[in-house]
């Protein structure tokens, strides 16, 4: 099966064609990945020897994958250009991120809310796309949905959840932005993010 073909079952299909042949043009070693807890995606710049690397977690759904791989290939394309003088989310990352994403507007690849909200996040992109609460609750609504599991936010207070470590947790007040949520074992504080993805546990 071509790389095309395989990009296809893990990106909206009429965006495979363009992201293969970036595969080509960068000379980039592409890997979907198992899931990894702290990132969606990664770049790896040439280095002893290799070339270019970028992975993607393979468990994302086709609009955040695609999200994520423009977001590698901006670093990627950033460092041909700048080597090491750029930071990694400056300025010239921004202007790449915001040009790289364009052909996939023009083709009209994102649905009307995901692209909505991937605009907004233009106007500054931030680190991750994960960072900008209304760009990651719009791309995870196309997600396929997980018996039991939820969203910290959409907890009642005194709610009990549990992580993928087993440890379980009771939901508090929240705090500005994040929920605050005693581990239950410990009875330590913890801070959480409105859509960090847990697990629901029945109270007793």
């Amino acid at each position: 099966m071509d790389k095309v073909k395989i990009l296809a079952t893990y990106l909206p299909p009429d965006a495979a064609p363009l992201i293969g042949r970036w595969i080509d043009y960068f000379k980039c070693e592409f890997k979907i990945s198992r899931n990894r807890n702290t990132k969606f995606g990664d770049y790896r710049p040439p280095h002893s020897g290799k070339g270019h690397r970028i992975s993607v977690n393979y468990d994302l759904n086709p609009y955040a994958f695609l999200v994520t791989t423009v977001h590698e290939f901006a670093h990627l394309h950033t460092w041909n250009e700048h080597k090491h003088k750029a930071k990694p989310h400056g300025a010239e990352w921004k202007n790449n991120f915001k040009k790289m994403m364009q052909p996939f507007f023009e083709t009209d690849v994102f649905p009307s809310d995901v692209k909505h909200a991937i605009t907004s996040y233009l106007n500054n992109p931030a680190a991750s796309s994960c960072s900008d609460l209304s760009l990651y609750r719009a791309l995870r609504k196309y997600d396929t949905p997980k018996e039991l599991h939820t969203t910290v936010e959409k907890l009642p207070a005194q709610s009990l959840f549990k992580l993928k470590d087993g440890r379980v947790f009771r939901k508090e007040e929240k705090l500005r932005k994040r929920y605050k949520c005693t581990e239950v074992n410990s009875r330590r504080i913890y801070l959480f993010s409105a859509v960090a993805e847990v697990e629901v546990v029945e109270n007793t």
